[in-house]
């Protein structure tokens, strides 16, 4: 298996995974700041209830991104068609499948460190399995350049973190 990083990459994958951190803290600053002006009961939330409520704001963006930008890779740019003869569709993959595998490490890495940091008020084990799993899988993907279309698939059903973030 070829594991050589092409130049590109190596500007690439840091500046998607800084573009992932730096997108969680925005939407999480956004998040506590929409709440406080436009929820009374936002004020009435204890302290860790805010700090949940503003990881579940990122957490449902992040979600609402990586489904679409999914979406698009797989169903609509013609990248996996099979009328495209660029090989096998697992050897496949674009800048932009790398850019999503670089935010989605990054989104990984700020809510692994939240949940860290809260352990276990964000979330008990079974959240760091999850996430460590997660970022093994993309990080075996960009690596080996293989398995895009898998993950990118996986990766679409983030689609589902909104229900699930709306249980309060």
């Amino acid at each position: 298996m070829d594991w050589s990083i092409r130049p590109e990459e190596q500007v690439l994958w840091p500046a998607s995974v800084l573009a992932g951190v730096v997108m969680c803290g925005a939407v999480y600053e956004t998040t506590r700041q929409i709440s406080y002006c436009c929820f009374k009961c936002y004020d009435g939330l204890s302290p860790m209830q805010k700090v949940e409520w503003n990881n579940r704001g990122f957490s449902t963006f992040h979600a609402l991104v990586v489904a679409a930008v999914s979406f698009y890779v797989v169903m609509v740019s013609g990248l996996f068609s099979e009328d495209v003869n660029n090989g096998i569709i697992i050897d496949r993959k674009s800048w932009l499948s790398d850019s999503m595998f670089g935010v989605s490490i990054g989104y990984f890495l700020t809510d692994l460190a939240m949940i860290l940091w809260y352990f276990p008020s964000l979330g008990g084990k079974e959240f760091l399995l999850h996430h460590g799993l997660s970022m093994y899988a993309i990080c075996l993907a960009l690596f080996s350049g293989k398995a895009h279309m898998y993950i990118l698939m996986v990766l679409f059903t983030e689609a589902t973190t909104p229900f699930v973030n709306l249980r309060w």
